[in-house]
């Protein structure tokens, strides 16, 4: 039996789907601008426009179409041809944040309108509300208590540290090491107005910065953050801090881990 090799850069799996993978979305799909209720499917698409995760792909005819404004414009995309649609409800307009597909798209694609995520004011997969893209249904999402020692640094300085952390095993990531606020340095954080979401975990509470030297470096800029509220699934990580792998240091029972490198830092 052929064996796969194991990465050497990784230590975590990646994802399986490729480029223009569809499959059929079991869910429920609603979607609201301006007051209005858009769509409301239970025939949408899952489509890999590349392979981290899909957007979703709804039948025009589950659109109403009273909130559709055809752009007369058509479009050659990798999917098919396309025609650009605009957005208008509530007296409010989202100019050219439609593609309604024909035809001679691919399968699955064809009949349907691909909409730009951020031009809704929120989406719904069932009766609950999902942030910046569908959840994957390739992706497992796991927040496991451990009694690990888990040391985060930053140029020699010790941001960090535990032996209860709680660790999140996400699909396509390496894993995220979270501290209770006890086992953070703060006096080297600059809280920050950034917030960010996540469809697996809900909206953040808080982002900080590393200050080294008594200055924050543009490379330091985010390193750390948490979520206060997050979504029933990853309640383990209420409240807790984790910090990108990608930037700092991390040694788990003793060795250094490699910093791991993902889409979130190029």
């Amino acid at each position: 039996m052929a064996v796969t090799p194991v990465a050497a850069d990784r230590d975590y799996p990646q994802m399986l789907a490729q480029a223009d993978h569809v499959e059929p979305a079991p869910r429920r799909v609603r979607a609201t601008f301006g007051g209005e209720q858009i769509f409301d499917t239970t025939r949408a698409r899952y489509v890999w426009e590349w392979p981290y995760y899909p957007q979703y792909y709804i039948p025009a005819d589950d659109i109403d179409p009273r909130f559709l404004v055809d752009e007369h414009h058509e479009q050659h995309l990798r999917q098919g041809a396309a025609r650009r649609h605009g957005l208008r409800a509530g007296g409010l307009d989202q100019p050219g944040t439609v593609r309604v597909f024909g035809d001679d798209a691919i399968d699955g694609v064809a009949g349907t309108a691909r909409f730009d995520w951020d031009a809704l004011d929120a989406w719904y997969e069932e009766d609950e509300q999902v942030f910046v893209h569908p959840r994957n249904p390739y992706v497992r999402v796991d927040a496991l208590r451990s009694h690990r020692h888990v040391r985060a640094s930053l140029g020699g300085v010790t941001l960090a540290e535990t032996t209860t952390p709680v660790l999140v095993f996400e699909t396509g990531l390496p894993t995220r090491y979270y501290f209770d606020r006890t086992d953070v340095a703060f006096e080297h954080l600059v809280s920050t107005g950034t917030q960010t979401a996540c469809p697996y975990k809900g909206v953040t509470s808080g982002y900080w910065s590393v200050r080294t030297s008594d200055k924050v470096r543009d490379d330091h800029q985010d390193l750390a953050w948490a979520y206060d509220y997050p979504t029933r699934q990853l309640q383990p990580i209420a409240g807790l801090i984790a910090f990108y792998n990608e930037k700092i240091d991390l040694d788990v029972d003793g060795l250094r881990l490699p910093q791991a490198r993902t889409h979130f830092f190029k």
